[in-house]
Order: C-alpha cells, then structure tokens, then sequence
C-alpha cells in the first residue's frame, strides 16, 4: 500500500510536470506551520532559479494544476508568498485511506525487503562474566532493529558474538588451578576422558573472574600463568579445552535467561573462538597480496584515505607477540559470514567508544576485497545510560549493576505504584508490573537517539504520563476496556457499519491523519536504524488518541453508524500501538 505522503507528493510532481516544470521538484513535506496548512511544498522556490521565473507565479501555476487534476484529494490548496504551496487533505480521502490499511494484515506495510538477509550484531557479552548495564542497549536496540526489519520483509539474522576466546579465559583457568587443584584437569598425566559436569556453578564462576582480574593487576607470575594458559587453550590443549567448554556451557544457558528476561534473542549464539581457523589464512592472504607490512615488530594495514577528516592509525592484524587482535577476529567472522550467509547488509551496535575499530575492520574488509565496495556496513554507535548524576550508572555502592538486579528494581518501582491504588491482588499485580516494568526499560531507553547519552531515571520511566513506556501501555489498556464496553452494551444489531467514517473534528482528524503515517514511520525508523523514531511515533499516536478521547463521547455516541465508525477507528489505533510496541520488545497487559 503506497504511503499517504508518497500519494500526495505523486499528485503534486505530476501537477508541476503538467505545468512544464521538472516532475522533481514536486516533494512534499509535512507542515512546520500546522496551524497554516497540513503539508507544504517548496519545490517553487528551487524552480525559480532554474526556469527564472518568480517563486509565487511557479506556485500558483502549480495549485491551479491542482485544483483541476486533485479535488478529491486536497481539500486546501493555496499558492502564498514568497512561493510556498500549502496543502490539507480531504476527510473523505483519508477515510478512505485508513479503511484500506484496516483490511489489510500489515496494516498496508509493503515487504520492502525482499527476503534480503542482514546480519545484525547486537550482543558482544563476555562469556564467565554477567550481564551488566553496559549491555542493555546494545540488546534491545538489535532487538528492535532485527524486528523492524523481519516485519519489512528482510531475512534478519541476529548474532550475539560473544567474546570467547581472549585473557578471561586463561584467567578463570588459573584461578580454577588455585582453588581446586586436584582437579584431574590440572594433572600433566592424566591420560582419561574428562568429567561432563562443570566444577563450578554460574555463582562461582562469576565470582572467579573478578578475583582473578584484580590478582593479575598485582601478581605478575600469575598474569604470566594466565598468558601462558590462554596460550595454551588457542593452541588446541585437550585438559584446558574441556575447562572452556564447560566456561560456555555455564555462561551460555546464564545469558540465554537473562537475554530472554529482556525479550532478546538471538538466530546464532557463536564466538570469537568459532572463526580462529580463518586467521591464519586471512594474515597469509594479506600478508602475500602487500595490504599487511611488518611496523614495529607488529603487522599492520593501512586504511586512511583521500578526504579523511583526521588522520588514522593503520589496523594492527598481529601484535608483535604473534598474537591476534580483535580486529583479525571481526575480520574472520566478516569471512565466515560472507561465506555462509553473503548478506546484503551488516549493522553492527556497539559502544560508541569503538568507532575506531570498525572503520579500520570495515576499511580492511573491503581493501581486501573479504565485502564488495558496494555492500552496507553500519556501525550504529551508542552512547551509555547515565545515572542522575550524569555519570555511567552504577549501583548504590558504586559498582557495576548487574542487569537482572536492574530489570528487578524497575520491576519493584512499577509494583509499588500499582499498589498504591489497589485496584489489582498481589499475584496479578507482580505479573503486570513484570509486563509494564520491561516496557519503561525499554521504551526508556529506546525513545532516546542511540547515538546519544541519557539519565536513567526510575521514576520517570515508571510514570504512567507523559512521554513513558506505562504511558503508551495505559493508551492501549483505556482502548481495550472501549471496545469490551462497546460488545457488552451494545447488541450485535445495533452496532452498525464498522467503516471509519470521515472525521467530524480537528482532533479525529489529527487522530487519522497519525495513523495514516504509520508504514512511512517504520520504514524511516529501520532504514535509519533509528527506534527513537518509532517510539516518538507512537507517543504522537497515543497524545492524539489522548485529544480524540477527551473531546468524543465514544460510547455516549447516540447514532449507530456513527459509534460503529468510532469504534472501527480506535481498533485501528490499537493495531497500529500494538504492532509497533511488539517491534519495540514488549506488550501490553489487559488492565493496569
């Protein structure tokens, strides 16, 4: 189903080309003077200077094109200096407009993807350590992009790429080694199969690493052990292997409940460790091909180009100590992913810290010819979620919060304000705050720019007004007990045409005129990697819901027909909250 601006901007380039101007100047925004008009086209200012006319005579040209070619879409069309072209929109074309996306499924979104796969990496956890608030939005923002762009038709493969392979791992061995030595992992002659069941408990494990990390800080021979052990387990040792298998065993299933908790999941669960194989082929191939020289004992490649803003550093492929780096493995699995799945996209959601690192990885890949020049790779980058005092969040003592006490603290705001008024027992109120507490996480976090800084703040996400996932939720959950009303007090023989009628206000209009934007609104927010928009959209929706319902006795309505056109109307809004706040990773609940 064409977009509503598309429709209007289609009409508005054939009226300039009918009047002999270039079809392209007919582009059409929405209006920055509402109180003026509803859209506007400014493309006359532009033509003048082409065709060397006055601005105001191309627009009036062009506004009595159509007035003759559009009445039964514009019901403003009016030419003002110095050359702007103000347009409204018929009621009864916009009525049309949303009968049409109500018949449809997907609510008239087109498949634009065409079953085209992008790969979307969103997770990056380190496995031994848990989940903390520095992954939060990495995880819900791969979330909602890999949901936009399924629901737009896109093969959307979402990768956790965990960090595997690296100086945790031969830190937790070692640690391992001091606590339990008479493990038979650690005898040099022990020849057996070794035991299925991991020596340490997620609790334990978790513990070890940290402990482990401040030892290596102070104690140099047990940073040289650790060194030595990571060696070891990269070279294939059978005894440390078995350790690192049972590292990802525990790990894993412990982030996969926490992910989950979040509504994040992930289509591959792989590694660093899973690409070490295409190393050492990948340093001979551009070691052999002159891309990667010897600097300082160090193997690097050069990526700065003509037209660099700033001057940057070559990548290092290999470290001095014949060590692989970060770099060399994103480069192995940018391989491995062209071999298995050849995408047509990459988007990588990382911490904006490590812009430097993709534009060297990205630089490399496709120097090396690994990506062909045209393929799309983003690294969207995001900034971090601050406390009240304006620094990265940290819990009441100071230290790193661990996600799930996080989800757990909002999860008990929401149930406190639930039960101040009573209206729900104690079980029912634990499972809505469970539903709205993981809507004011996320919409919290996801209705602020990604690239941008932000204050968590509990109180204010939890607020059932103004700009907050409760907010939407409370719009969802009003609509809901209408319609329910509406079936129990109206008989089936009364209830009349369920066809959205032309608006009779200025706030159903703008009601229908919100819901029309809503394909326009999910392709932007996806293309744009982009879910603040999405989230601004559907408080819009909401805010004019909020208008239509405070002005329109819905249920009060004294003619059928006109009730039934209500009600057809606010179902159609809630597809539209329902559809978007399930690509924003939550739901609502039936009451709240």
């Amino acid at each position: 189903m064409e977009k509503i601006l598309d429709c209007i901007a289609g009409q508005v380039r054939a009226a300039f080309s009918a009047c002999g101007y270039e079809a392209d100047y007919g582009k059409v925004t929405l209006s920055n003077r509402p109180d003026l008009c509803e859209y506007q086209c400014n493309g006359a200012m532009a033509a003048a200077k082409a065709y060397k006319k006055k601005p105001i005579d191309i627009a009036q040209d062009v506004a009595d094109a159509l007035r003759q070619s559009s009445a039964d879409l514009f019901s403003q069309i009016d030419a003002v200096m110095p050359g702007f072209i103000n347009l409204s929109i018929q009621e009864s074309y916009l009525a049309g407009y949303l009968n049409r996306m109500a018949s449809e499924d997907r609510l008239g979104l087109e498949p634009i993807g065409g079953g085209r796969t992008v790969i979307v990496d969103y997770g990056g956890a380190n496995v031994a350590k848990p989940l903390h608030v520095g992954h939060l939005r990495s995880a819900i923002i791969g979330e909602t992009i890999k949901r936009m762009g399924s629901f737009l038709g896109y093969h959307m493969i979402g990768d956790v790429h965990l960090g595997d392979w690296g100086l945790q791992m031969g830190l937790v061995i070692e640690e391992l080694r001091e606590r339990q030595p008479e493990l038979v992992y650690f005898d040099e002659k022990y020849n057996g199969d070794y035991p299925e069941q991991a020596p340490f408990t997620i609790g334990e494990l978790e513990e070890m690493y940290p402990a482990a990390s401040a030892r290596s800080k102070t104690d140099e021979k047990f940073k040289a052990r650790a060194q030595e052990a990571t060696f070891r387990l990269q070279n294939g040792y059978p005894p440390y292997r078995a350790i690192w298998r049972h590292i990802m065993d525990v790990s894993v299933a412990d982030l996969k409940k926490n992910y989950e908790s979040l509504g994040v999941t992930f289509d591959l669960w792989k590694g660093e460790s899973d690409v070490q194989d295409y190393i050492p082929g990948l340093i001979e191939d551009l070691r052999k091909r002159g891309l990667a020289y010897e600097s300082e004992g160090a193997l690097v490649v050069d990526i700065a180009e003509d037209g660099d803003p700033k001057e940057l550093p070559p990548c290092i492929i290999r470290k001095s100590d014949g060590a692989a780096l970060y770099a060399t493995s994103d480069l192995g699995t940018i391989i491995e992913r062209e071999k298995l799945y050849a995408p047509f996209e990459y988007i990588y959601i990382t911490d904006k810290r490590q812009e430097l690192h993709f534009i060297q990885v990205f630089r490399v890949a496709r120097k090396a010819g690994y990506v062909s020049p045209d393929r799309k790779m983003i690294h969207l980058m995001i900034g971090t979620m601050n406390g009240k005092d304006g620094r990265p969040f940290k819990t009441r003592d100071g230290g790193v919060m661990r996600l799930e006490n996080l989800v757990k603290e909002i999860d008990d705001a929401v149930y406190a304000r639930i039960m101040e008024n009573r209206t729900m027992d104690e079980e029912e109120a634990r499972t809505a705050a469970r539903i709205i507490g993981l809507a004011a996480l996320k919409y919290g976090d996801l209705s602020n720019q990604a690239s941008k800084d932000y204050i968590f703040d509990i109180d204010r996400f939890t607020s059932f007004e103004g700009n907050t996932g409760p907010y939407i939720l409370y719009t969802i959950v009003r609509i809901k007990s209408i319609l329910a009303r509406y079936e129990q007090e109206t008989p089936r023989e009364e209830r009349g045409t369920a066809v959205i009628p032309e608006a009779s206000s200025a706030q159903e209009k703008a009601l229908m005129r919100k819901l029309a934007a809503y394909n326009e609104v999910i392709e932007a927010s996806f293309s744009e990697t982009a879910p603040h928009k999405l989230c601004q959209y559907v408080y819009e929706l909401s805010d004019a819901f909020s208008g239509f319902y405070n002005t329109t006795p819905i249920l009060k309505e004294e003619d059928p027909g006109r009730k039934a056109g209500y009600i057809a109307l606010i179902t159609l809004v809630k597809r539209v909250l329902e559809t978007c706040i399930d690509l924003l990773g939550f739901e609502a609940p039936e009451r709240m």
